[in-house]
């Protein structure tokens, strides 16, 4: 990375950093822009550039998702205070919003939260701030474990990775319907059977996977039952919520894996996706851990 390149990113985390601590100001175009030192005429593009949001969406998801920690943590706080903290005038336009992200009244959330739509609805508060992060992995990042071997329920996708999107929501469907999906704490798993983006569009291959030790037969919605293998395998974990695993391959691949004197076994590479809500988090992190199969 270059100096010029490093100090935009910098400019711009710092934007960042002064939403997290003050957003129960006035997060104005003109305001934010004078944190970064950016021209207020050209920084509502450059943030949208950098993040894929805007600046007023990028707030109002860093309003909610502080207000949806605090229904869930906190009970003796009320709902209009939160509210009010929220920038909303009322509980009730709150409440509509709250509704129309979440898929539950703010109330209903804080008895019994669900937490599946609420990690959608913040996938681009997460993937924007994701953005900025320069992961730098180091031997001490890799453990060996020896997994035991994980059946699955699995789609294959082969063929141009443009039209992924389509096997994702068939896979999503059908999880959903049989009480699989990811976010209930199942985990989730991707097996890369090909390069990320390789040469020929129509060479692109990898399985969508979710654990399970349900019964599952082969319907016409492609899905069928699968087995992760056990093993030793070599361990990654990213600290972040990302779909762009290609940095941490990478390291495993060319940097870790030369210097380690292990040998790959004849298994792709794959990832693993699951929901952990500690006894004392008030909201579910998402964690991704990459396995490299070995000998």
């Amino acid at each position: 990375m270059t100096a010029t390149v490093s100090n935009y990113h910098a400019r711009m985390q710092r934007v960042l950093d002064y939403i997290d601590r003050h957003l129960d100001d006035d997060l104005d175009l003109e305001a934010v822009s004078r944190v970064a030192a950016f021209s207020k005429f050209h920084f509502h593009r450059q943030f949208v550039a950098t993040f894929g949001l805007s600046l007023h969406r990028y707030v109002q998801l860093a309003r909610m998702k502080r207000a949806s920690r605090r229904l869930a943590w906190n009970d003796a706080e009320s709902v209009t205070d939160i509210a009010m903290d929220a920038g909303y005038e009322a509980p009730d336009a709150f409440a509509r919003a709250f509704r129309q992200r979440f898929g539950q009244s703010p109330s209903s959330f804080r008895r019994s939260p669900d937490w599946a739509p609420w990690i959608a609805a913040l996938g681009p508060l997460d993937n924007a701030r994701n953005k900025l992060m320069q992961i730098i992995f180091t031997r001490d990042d890799v453990t060996i474990r020896d997994v035991p071997p994980m059946p699955v329920a699995m789609i294959e996708h082969r063929g141009d990775r443009a039209t992924l999107g389509t096997t994702i929501e068939r896979f999503k469907t059908w999880c959903k319907a049989r009480g699989l999906s990811p976010e209930t704490g199942r985990p989730s798993l991707m097996v890369f059977r090909s390069e990320r983006c390789p040469a020929n569009p129509a060479d692109y291959s990898m399985d969508l996977c979710v654990g399970t030790d349900q019964p599952v037969e082969t319907n016409d919605q492609g899905m069928r039952a699968g087995v992760i293998p056990g093993g030793r395998c070599a361990v990654l974990r990213y600290p972040g919520n990302t779909n762009d695993l290609e940095p941490a391959a990478l390291f495993l691949y060319r940097d870790w894996l030369p210097d380690s004197g292990e040998e790959m076994r004849d298994f792709p590479i794959y990832c693993q996706r699951r929901l952990s809500l500690a006894p004392d988090a008030s909201t579910p992190e998402v964690f991704l851990e990459l396995f490299l199969p070995l000998i």
